[in-house]
C-alpha cells in the first residue's frame, strides 16, 4: 500500500510533474490505478480500494489547490469525487472480485457395475491355477 501511495504522490506533486491540467493528471494515473486494482482484486481487498479511492481524492483536490495561475480561491466544493470520476478518473470502489466457491459435482450415474466387472478375468475369480 505504501508503494502504491508514494506513486500517486510524486504523480500528484504540484510542481515537476509536468501536468497542466486535471485532465493530464488523471491521464496519468489511470494506468498505475488500473494495474494496481487489477492485480490485487481477487483478494479482500475492498478496504484498502476504499482507502485508495480516498487518498487519491484527497492528492488530485491537493494538486488542483496548488497548482499556479488561479485568479480564485480553491474551493473544495466545487470538485466532489463524482466529478472527477465524471472526468475519467479510475474508481477503486467496487473493483473487488470474490472467488466462486467450488460446488460439489456428482455423477449422475452410479459406475459400481462398471468398476466391479475391471479386474484380471473380469469377475470376482481370486484363485488361479
Amino acid at each position: 500500500m505504501k508503494n502504491i501511495q508514494s506513486r500517486i504522490h510524486e504523480m500528484t506533486k504540484a510542481r515537476g510533474n509536468g501536468a497542466k491540467n486535471v485532465n493530464d493528471v488523471i491521464a496519468k494515473l489511470n494506468p498505475v490505478l488500473r494495474g494496481w486494482s487489477n492485480y490485487f482484486r481477487s483478494g479482500n481487498a475492498e478496504r484498502e480500494f476504499n482507502e485508495l479511492d480516498s487518498y487519491v481524492y484527497r492528492h488530485v483536490t491537493k494538486w488542483i489547490d496548488r497548482r499556479g495561475g488561479q485568479r480564485s480561491r480553491f474551493q473544495l466544493h466545487q470538485w466532489p469525487s463524482q466529478r472527477l470520476h465524471e472526468i475519467g478518473l479510475c474508481r477503486m470502489q467496487g473493483r473487488v472480485s470474490y472467488p466462486t466457491q467450488a460446488t460439489l459435482v456428482r455423477p449422475s450415474l452410479s459406475r459400481v457395475r462398471e468398476i466391479r466387472t475391471h479386474g484380471l478375468k473380469g469377475g470376482f475369480e481370486i484363485g488361479l491355477n
